[in-house]
């Protein structure tokens, strides 16, 4: 199994708070043997316990989102190489990432007023407790925007949590790994931001 189990999480609760921190989901699915990917926002029901999402209907992988379509999605958390040098012992170099795969049967959603409903909470979710923006189910935008997006929900058959965190390190070298992981999550992301912005004008 892979990864090794010390790596893996079967913490379901886990897996959900990744989901919410990092919605940015991975959509898989692949038609006569060719894979398609999209890179959305995904947000998670409570009640239903179901992943829920939209998607551009021009987009091709909408030929392969039917009904009990088995799909995958991909959650990245925080990532980062660990250098041997922040060890207490003598290791190699790695590389330590939060992932979650979710794995379900795909549900079409097409009822007007249910896409939108789906539009607001998904609204709701990314804006946050500060909620700058409050989306309304009768916003006249979205009467023009619903011929335009499939709205769609996946019922979770599978979780996998792939953690890899230095578990199998002495307590003080996990520490170590954990601290480097907070670190360099955030290292040179502004930087980064800039830079990529300069390139696109």
């Amino acid at each position: 199994m892979y990864p090794p189990p010390h790596h893996q999480s079967h913490d379901i609760e886990k897996m959900i708070s990744v989901l919410k921190h990092f919605p940015l989901g991975m959509l898989v699915t692949a038609k006569d043997g060719k894979p398609f990917v999209t890179h959305i926002p995904f947000i998670y029901n409570e009640t239903s316990k179901k992943l829920v999402a939209h998607l551009d209907r021009s987009n091709p992988q909408m030929g392969t989102l039917k009904d009990g379509a088995e799909v995958t999605v991909v959650f990245k958390g925080p990532d980062t190489y660990i250098s041997p040098s922040i060890y207490t012992t003598p290791q190699l170099p790695t590389w330590n990432y939060i992932i979650v795969h979710v794995t379900g049967k795909l549900q079409l959603i097409n009822e007007p007023e249910a896409i939108k409903q789906t539009m607001v909470d998904m609204t709701k979710f990314l804006e946050g407790k500060e909620r700058n923006f409050i989306l309304k189910q009768d916003d006249p935008r979205m009467e023009r925007l619903i011929d335009y997006i499939q709205a769609f929900e996946i019922e979770i058959t599978n979780w996998e949590g792939k953690f890899k965190l230095s578990q199998d390190k002495n307590s003080q070298d996990f520490e170590n790994a954990k601290e480097e992981l907070k670190r360099n999550s955030q290292k040179d992301v502004s930087i980064f931001i800039e830079e990529i912005y300069k390139k696109m004008t």
